[in-house]
């Protein structure tokens, strides 16, 4: 079997993580809730404008982690000016606190991860983690989901995950296009960059995810492209294309 090289990425797609931003999202709503009583705001008002904010923060700053918390601020701010409600410093620096709650979850991983990963090395393909984020806050979750027996020092980590960042890292890395895979739940951040790289590319979508990670998928493969169900299908799919394409 011809080695491949294939890279994960992480959250939501090896580890769990959107369901702990909805969880603190939820909390948020319920403090705003109670802070602007008697104003007729509703919890689908509070969260349609936190995202909007959220989704302005990512295209400046990325996956930074102070993103998140400020969004809560920005958001209470907003909704502070058109309904003429005060604003303080403690309850903002509540916001920022609870913000950064969502740092601190237990790590837990996806089904199947562990026997995924095992399968795959066991056939002797090389595999790596391409992961957007804070580098501290991600390398903290690879160690405590033991992916590092997986990668070892096969962790790329970037605030920005676009297109110009995986041609780079396929052309930095002198990845083989016709033996690289890329596998993700983001059509923004893992499939299309992945298409456009002109690498193979696994989509396998969250069963709960963020406005972000969408997007229509309008580049045509230059390799294999499958929308996968889960982890556990990831071996069988990428032996079974190895096996067809071994004789070109």
């Amino acid at each position: 079997m011809k080695e491949q090289t294939i890279l994960f990425d992480l959250d939501d797609t090896l580890i769990h993580c959107n369901r702990y931003f909805d969880f603190v999202i939820d909390q948020f709503v319920d403090r705003m809730l109670t802070w602007f009583s008697g104003h007729q705001l509703t919890p689908q008002h509070i969260k349609k404008k936190q995202v909007e904010i959220d989704l302005a923060g990512v295209q400046i700053h990325g996956f930074k982690p102070e993103r998140f918390p400020k969004s809560f601020v920005e958001t209470y701010h907003w909704f502070s000016n058109v309904l003429g409600r005060e604003t303080s410093e403690t309850e903002e620096a509540h916001l920022m606190d609870l913000g950064h709650t969502v740092y601190s979850y237990t790590v837990e991983p996806y089904p199947l991860m562990h026997e995924t990963l095992d399968a795959l090395r066991s056939a002797g393909h090389k595999l790596y983690l391409y992961t957007g984020g804070d580098a501290t806050i991600q390398m903290k979750k690879v160690a405590d989901s033991g992916l590092h027996d997986y990668f070892d020092d096969r962790v790329f980590v970037t605030v920005h995950k676009t297109k110009e960042y995986m041609k780079s890292l396929v052309h930095e890395q002198r990845f083989d296009p016709r033996r690289t895979w890329m596998i993700g739940n983001s059509v923004r951040t893992d499939v299309l960059p992945a298409l456009h790289a002109g690498i193979h590319t696994i989509y396998i979508p969250a069963h709960q995810d963020w406005e972000y990670n969408t997007g229509t998928i309008d580049v045509e493969p230059q390799g294999a492209f499958y929308q996968l169900e889960s982890l556990r299908e990831v071996p069988p799919t990428i032996d079974e294309y190895v096996k067809k394409t071994a004789s070109l």
